[in-house]
């Protein structure tokens, strides 16, 4: 054991030990300040979520109100278009202009009427579109964060262990002990930070309210 200690021993040199607090100090502030634009990303698009969300729910109510209107003016406008024609011209205006033409066009198939819906529903899903992808990149941030919180982790316990060995005399067995630990609580935090996956490039729709 004290052979090994003794091949040990230059670990606990001023220089290691200076260049392993400094190295893991650095580590340890921008592993915190990532950490914490992470946390702030990820509140950012959470909060842009929920408004999303909201949004869309608000959009779709809307639009499904409106749909309801728009096929009562239809129903009735079919209903007077023969027996009474100025009745029916006056449901035809009030309908939506998307019904509108697609009631007064020769294509009336079921593909017309989907685009007819889907229009209608345009805002709403497009709003729901945006809150899904928001949440998605809220949780990529937020995985990040836990990540480079366990970087600070490892970078704190590191440089704990070089301060406790530079605070040591040299001739201390636990200083190249401590050095070593410093060291291994160096490359797991290094590897920690370096197997972080790459935030996803998700393209957040805009909002149509915008």
């Amino acid at each position: 054991m004290n052979t090994l200690i003794s091949k040990l021993r230059f670990l606990g040199s001023e220089i290691i030990l200076g260049t392993l607090i400094a190295v893991l100090s650095v580590g340890t502030a921008m592993g915190s300040y990532q950490g914490s634009m992470a946390d702030s990303d990820q509140n950012k698009y959470e909060i842009q979520g929920m408004q999303a969300l909201n949004d869309g729910n608000t959009a779709y109510l809307e639009a499904n109100q409106n749909l309801s209107q728009d096929f009562t003016y239809y129903d009735n406008w079919y209903t007077n278009l023969d027996a009474n024609p100025d009745n029916a011209q006056y449901y035809l205006e009030m309908m939506s202009d998307d019904l509108a033409t697609l009631a007064t066009s020769e294509n009336m198939d079921e593909a017309a009427w989907d685009q007819y819906e889907t229009s209608i529903f345009a805002d709403a899903n497009q709003l729901f579109d945006r809150s899904e992808k928001s949440f998605e990149l809220a949780t990529a941030y937020d995985e990040k964060g836990d990540q480079l919180q366990l970087v600070v982790l490892f970078a704190a316990l590191g440089l704990a262990f070089a301060a406790w060995a530079s605070l040591l005399g040299e001739d201390s067995n636990l200083r190249p002990v401590f050095a070593l630990m410093a060291i291994l609580t160096l490359v797991i935090a290094l590897a920690t930070y370096f197997t972080i996956p790459a935030i996803p490039a998700i393209d957040i729709p805009p909002s149509p309210f915008q």
